[in-house]
């Protein structure tokens, strides 16, 4: 079976697609601590990249890093969402797949951590 929305095609199918988008960020905003919290960190260091003394590429990856950092934690939402829509009942199948998007985070924020290190620190 497909999906009836798969069938949109243009500009109608450009601006169901912001709007989902939108959707989804406004429920990660609301729904989620971590989202929030990666929002705020983002909000410090993405304008303070601008501010210092570092080359046009460097600048990119400084804020490409934080920028991703934000992707997985949606994905992991997305993660943890589905399966707690599949079941709320304990699974090891289910905590993997919960850890494994916890540590896919973990992963993004230590790569920040590093980047802005070798960048800022040399």
């Amino acid at each position: 079976m497909t999906s009836p929305f798969k069938g949109r095609t243009g500009l109608k199918r450009i601006l169901n697609a912001a709007g989902y988008s939108r959707d989804g960020l406004c429920a990660a905003f609301r729904g989620e601590a971590a989202f929030r919290q990666l929002a705020l960190l983002n909000l410090v260091l993405v304008p303070l990249a601008f501010f210092l003394d570092v080359s046009r590429g460097e600048r990119a990856l400084l804020v490409a890093v934080c920028l991703l950092a934000l992707i997985v934690e949606l994905l992991n939402s997305a993660i943890e969402a589905t399966v707690d829509r599949i079941s709320l009942e304990r699974h090891p199948l289910s905590k993997n797949a919960k850890d494994m998007g916890s540590a896919a985070q973990a992963v993004a924020l230590g790569m920040i951590a590093l980047v802005w290190g070798i960048v800022l620190l040399g």
